[in-house]
């Protein structure tokens, strides 16, 4: 059965030009190497967590994922899609070859198959609200077989009804998908945190929760307390892990061990928990935030941060419709 992929041309769509002059599709990652020469997509893991070591572990993953569908799951007689933001258009081909390694210095796209593109352009508003969501994945290489005949359709000159596709749901899709964007751009901001922005980033974010703070030492990072004595109850110790290893359940127990013994307990860990930590802090009342939920924490707070936190960590708000 022939696929329908979208793929991107580049971070700013400025490799069309040179695809439709060549008669090429091309991704980058050129630092795996030859995506040829590794026969499983665990081999292409382990490869991928050598040479992107400063980059998470999801998004390695993601990026492997991405270059083996290029590879290995793209066939010959494939539809691929691209978009140019330039011209609000889509750009259709057909796939040719098999994926090729083409390294050079002046190349950061090296991973490469033949297309053969169509004179034909498709304009945006031609699509529906719907199919033009889901086009829009941040995604260097995904499948998107379910608008391949409306794709083909206004190919050849047929402009979707949106009769089926009312605005408020289409509103909603959208919404979604730019919110999903958003906290993975955002999570990437808070992980290149150096870890002293990341203890004032969590300060911050406590104070926009209504608590002082002091800095703690016995392994724990910060005290938080409601009244400017520290008498008043809840008192707070946060204890924060800025890494890329996930926590273990040991951590919990020192944070649970340390003084004051009978304060409550938060613990932040930008590279997430162990199922067994998970468990020891439920069992004890222990606060775990990974960076999913601390983002989501401060995406709420955010305008209650204090200036100097916000700093740290420049937002911007945007617009919709209503649906």
């Amino acid at each position: 059965m022939q696929k329908w992929w979208m793929i991107r041309a580049g971070t700013d769509n400025e490799l069309i030009p040179s695809w439709l002059r060549e008669g090429i599709v091309s991704i980058g990652w050129a630092d795996l190497g030859d995506p040829a020469l590794y026969p499983t997509k665990e081999s292409l893991f382990v490869k991928a967590d050598r040479v992107y070591l400063d980059n998470k572990p999801l998004t390695r993953h993601s990026w492997v994922n991405q270059i083996w569908r290029f590879y290995q799951e793209i066939e010959i007689g494939d539809r691929v899609v691209s978009y140019s933001k330039e011209h609000r258009e889509y750009i259709i081909g057909t796939i040719k070859s098999e994926a090729t390694y083409r390294y050079t210095d002046d190349n950061s796209y090296p991973n490469e198959r033949q297309v053969t593109w169509e004179s034909t352009r498709i304009s945006r508003h031609n699509l529906t609200q719907a199919a033009k969501n889901s086009l829009s994945s941040v995604l260097t290489v995904f499948r998107i077989d379910a608008w391949g005949q409306e794709l083909d359709n206004a190919l050849h000159g047929t402009i979707a009804s949106t009769l089926h596709n009312p605005e408020h749901e289409d509103i909603d899709v959208l919404l979604q998908e730019l919110q999903t964007q958003a906290q993975a751009m955002i999570e990437d901001k808070v992980d290149a945190l150096n870890p002293w922005d990341m203890q004032d980033l969590i300060d911050g974010l406590l104070h926009a929760l209504g608590y002082l703070t002091k800095v703690a030492d016995e392994g724990i990072n910060l005290l938080a307390f409601k009244d400017e004595l520290g008498f008043e109850k809840p008192i707070i110790k946060v204890a924060i892990h800025h890494r890329t290893q996930v926590t273990g359940s040991e951590e919990i127990r020192h944070l649970l061990g340390a003084h004051p013994l009978e304060a409550n307990s938060l613990i932040v860990s930008t590279g997430g928990f162990t199922t067994s930590a998970l468990r020891i802090a439920q069992q004890n009342n222990v606060k775990a935030i990974d960076l999913e939920q601390l983002v989501q924490l401060i995406v709420q707070t955010y305008e209650k941060l204090p200036n100097t936190t916000r700093a740290l960590l420049p937002l911007r708000a945007f617009y919709l419709p209503e649906g």
